[in-house]
């Protein structure tokens, strides 16, 4: 009796050990691949990012002009930024752009996604407003300047409806508005199909619901598709945070429509005056002012991602 009632635990033990054993055998088969299969990746990885980032924030503690010896400054460029207004009115563009025009894109998008949610046609409306998004940045500065210099199709069309004194579209005053536009135009239809592809997810019992509870289109937008977005728009908010800070193409294409090459100083972002510092041929080149923009950049990119995962953060909702 003793020995059959022992059988038992003899058998879970020896089934524990044949367990862990088995799973030793797993971990120790996940390390011996971990080397061939994620080694390159990650030396690829650090060749390419990781290293170029932290030759950058050493360059931004220099002094150099890409040739010859460096000169150690500590934060002698950093404080040179925030005494250059030109690198002031730029970090200033930069910001109208990360809240503004983001604003104005997840206000449209959300708005467009409300309304294609019902709508007859809806994968083909999808479509035609994803559409500017595949077009590169710069064919549209182009063409932006070509229709809207003086002589373009849309003082022409103007001077047709009896406009005699058409506005100044590209004066400088009014090209960095412009660009702002151009830029909600062109993105919004990126935003929105990220959007309606979180709607679409939310399952139909919860409108079923909320029409047996006599919920109004309000108190369905603010307890339904709101929560169930919200991580959706999370991630819309970090993904539009890190692509404003890199915004360049358009502005240097369309500001450089006026003839002068270099966009005026009104329309510069960050990454405009990252690349007139490092890059000008009209002065000497300061990689290590250029590299204190970027980092600076990087580092305002970094503390809104952070931020924003905070005050974003909201309880998983399963459905």
């Amino acid at each position: 009796m003793t020995q059959t009632a022992a059988m038992p635990g003899v058998a879970g033990r020896g089934a524990s050990r044949a367990s862990r054993s088995g799973g030793n055998a797993i971990d120790r088969a996940r390390k011996r691949l971990f080397v061939p299969f994620v080694g390159p990746a990650l030396l690829f990885y650090s060749l390419l990012f990781v290293g170029p980032a932290v030759y950058a924030i050493w360059i931004s503690f220099t002094k150099w002009s890409g040739a010859g010896p460096m000169e150690f400054v500590g934060f002698g460029n950093y404080i040179r930024l925030f005494s250059d207004q030109l690198f002031l009115k730029s970090f200033g563009n930069t910001l109208l752009l990360l809240f503004v025009v983001g604003a104005a894109i997840f206000i449209v998008s959300f708005g467009l996604t409300l309304v294609l949610r019902d709508m007859a046609g809806r994968k083909i409306a999808r479509s035609v407003i994803f559409f500017p998004h595949l077009v590169n940045a710069m064919i549209f500065g182009v063409l932006a300047g070509f229709v809207l210099n003086p002589g373009g199709l849309v003082n022409t069309l103007l001077g047709w409806l009896g406009v005699t004194d058409p506005p100044a579209w590209l004066a400088q005053d009014n090209l960095f508005p412009l660009i702002m536009v151009m830029l909600t135009w062109i993105t919004t239809g990126y935003y929105t199909t990220i959007l309606m592809a979180g709607v679409d997810r939310i399952p139909p019992y919860y409108y079923e619901d909320c029409a047996l509870a006599g919920a109004n289109a309000w108190q369905r937008l603010r307890y339904v598709i709101l929560p169930l977005t919200w991580d959706v728009f999370g991630t819309c908010a970090v993904l539009w945070t890190i692509s404003s800070v890199k915004i360049f193409e358009i502005i240097w294409i369309f500001g450089g429509s006026t003839g002068q090459g270099i966009p005026p100083t009104q329309t510069w972002s960050t990454a405009v005056y990252t690349y007139v510092t490092a890059f000008s041929g009209e002065s000497i080149p300061a990689y290590g002012m250029a590299s204190a923009s970027a980092i600076l950049s990087l580092a305002l990119v970094s503390v809104l991602v952070v931020l924003l995962r905070r005050v974003m953060k909201r309880d998983a909702i399963e459905f």
